[in-house]
């Protein structure tokens, strides 16, 4: 019964997926998967990626956001991290670890020598099948990579994550305003209806 149940929500995520427009123009443009169109919306709409841009990308498998930014910043730097192994992509580095341990956080200074402009992340983290937990633990990255920010990024850096509406919206919503000068939220189109996700869009770091 149960092999049955998850073989019907298995083929209805199908489905879904094909029947989904971004899924389609993800396949006909090459791009790695439909998240890539978020990216070049939230892009769109703030404008932080320049041809000359020093980017890092956290939890950047499969690398769908890498290869967007890519394919605008030609003269600046891009390093991606994530603890999966993430298959190539031109003119960016990529670097397999953890990016809450020490070396990875030196990797970065080391890497960008001081002119990180940029951090973005569609990190989230692995699903249990509860929504509410999955949301805070997802929330919980989004928190201390902003911590990390201030510690990373030049003064009129930019930092743009993934966010869950939920109990622990306000704190990152503090934090952000706490650090940052200019805090804004945006649902892309290509984020679907049922999802509770949105994005945050911080830049200017405050003299703390």
């Amino acid at each position: 019964m149960k092999k049955s149940k998850r073989s019907k929500k298995s083929n209805s995520w199908k489905i879904k997926q094909h029947r989904d427009p971004f899924f389609k123009r993800s396949k006909t443009l090459g791009y790695r998967s439909r998240a890539s169109f978020k990216l070049i919306e939230l892009n769109e709409k703030f404008k932080f990626l320049k041809t000359n841009t020093n980017l890092l990308d956290l939890g950047a498998y499969p690398g769908s956001w890498s290869q967007v930014a890519s394919k605008i910043i030609t003269k600046g730097k891009i390093l991606s991290i994530d603890i999966k192994n993430m298959s190539p992509i031109k003119n960016v580095n990529f670097y397999k670890s953890d990016i809450f341990e020490k070396t990875t956080k030196n990797k970065i200074r080391d890497f960008f020598n001081g002119k990180l402009e940029v951090i973005i992340s569609d990190m989230a983290a692995d699903t249990t099948g509860n929504k509410s937990l999955d949301s805070i633990r997802t929330n919980q990255l989004c928190l201390e990579i902003l911590l990390l920010s201030p510690k990373v990024l030049v003064s009129n850096g930019v930092f743009v994550s993934k966010v869950f509406m939920g109990n622990d919206f306000d704190e990152i919503k503090k934090l952000a305003k706490t650090l940052f000068k200019d805090v804004k939220f945006f649902k892309p189109a290509s984020s679907r209806n049922e999802s509770k996700e949105t994005y945050i869009h911080c830049k200017i770091l405050k003299t703390l």
